[in-house]
């Protein structure tokens, strides 16, 4: 049987993992953990120094262990009560799963999964455990992060356009709407559908009369969002 819930598709950044105590992506100062995004998050800089790049996503795959779901998080888990929701991440942690988010899109990859150097489709389970030189895949392959690098092709971007053009409701969290090709997504949320974007500062977006801005961090705008979806 169809659902007759609403669909509701919420596009998430770096700003809703930051209240879990995930660093952003992108420091002011270009550098990611006082590393050069080239060195580190391009595959020139895998290629270059493997093992400073596996060693690096090591690290920030070993902290999941010691960071929880926020309060943004598991309202958005809560929401499933009252609409479909799809929620495409720009977030290469497990966060949104582990709050009870049941429907998750992870445009940039996934810090807990390793894949083939030579196969994409090739995809493995790790979870927080690390990746070594040496280790391969079953094409005898070097195993890297199941991430999208800079310089790299985004393949679900194609299915991510799909969900946002079905969307009745689209909310922006946490992102400041300038990584493309995830920052185009908005363009594609058709005429008359309501689009709340929640971000503390009001990101620079061409605004359109459907467009709402709840400016707040995530946990506070999405208790706000809470409060127009459900309870009015």
């Amino acid at each position: 049987m169809k659902s007759t819930k609403k669909k509701l598709v919420v596009l998430t950044g770096a700003g809703i993992s930051a209240e879990s105590g995930i660093p952003t992506f992108r420091a002011s100062d270009g550098l990611w953990e006082n590393h050069a995004i080239e060195d580190v998050a391009t595959p020139q800089g895998f290629k270059k120094n493997p093992e400073l790049v596996l060693r690096f996503y090591n690290e920030r795959r070993a902290k999941l262990d010691h960071v929880e779901p926020n309060e943004g998080h598991k309202i958005l888990a809560r929401l499933e009560k009252y609409y479909d929701i799809q929620i495409i991440t720009q977030n290469v942690d497990n966060l949104h799963e582990r709050a009870g988010s049941s429907n998750v899109l992870h445009l940039h990859g996934e810090l807990t999964k390793a894949r083939s150097s030579v196969d994409e489709n090739l995809v493995y389970e790790i979870g927080t455990k690390a990746i070594n030189l040496g280790d391969k895949c079953e094409k005898g392959s070097q195993l890297r992060p199941h991430i999208v690098w800079f310089h790299e092709d985004v393949p679900l971007i194609h299915d991510a356009i799909e969900i946002v053009e079905s969307a009745d409701i689209f909310v922006v969290v946490g992102t400041s709407l300038q990584v493309y090709p995830a920052a185009g997504l908005v363009n594609y949320v058709a005429g008359f559908v309501p689009i709340y974007i929640i971000d503390p500062k009001k990101p620079e977006t061409a605004t359109r009369k459907n467009m709402a801005f709840i400016e707040y961090v995530g946990s506070v705008g999405l208790a706000k969002l809470w409060d127009i979806l459900v309870n009015d």
